[in-house]
């Protein structure tokens, strides 16, 4: 059975009443292989803290952010996003979505 369709069981029992809460939450996620109330995997909680370094910067802080974020040098990342630069501008368009969309420190 695919996994939306057991989804859907789910959601139909559940609204018959032939699950409680926790049981259909606790179904769903053995359905969906979470685990409740599971730690973040380390690279999550790395993008997760992700933020713009106000003292490493040249341009908006991205690398520096990146640096402290990966443990890699921050001129390894400004070398990375230079050849990316260069390689039909790709580093420019994430650079600036990094700039936008991450918060500074």
């Amino acid at each position: 059975m695919a996994l939306t369709e057991e989804l859907n069981r789910l959601h139909d029992l559940h609204q018959r009443g032939g699950l409680s809460d926790d049981e259909f939450a606790r179904a769903k996620a053995r359905l969906l292989d979470e685990k409740p109330g599971a730690a973040p995997t380390p690279a999550m909680a790395a993008i997760s803290a992700l933020r713009r370094s106000t003292s490493d910067r040249w341009v908006a802080g991205v690398c520096g952010g990146i640096a402290v974020a990966t443990g890699v040098e921050s001129w390894v990342w400004r070398l990375i996003f230079a050849a990316l630069l260069l390689w039909g501008g790709v580093g420019l368009l994430v650079y600036l979505l990094l700039w936008v969309f991450v918060p500074e420190n």
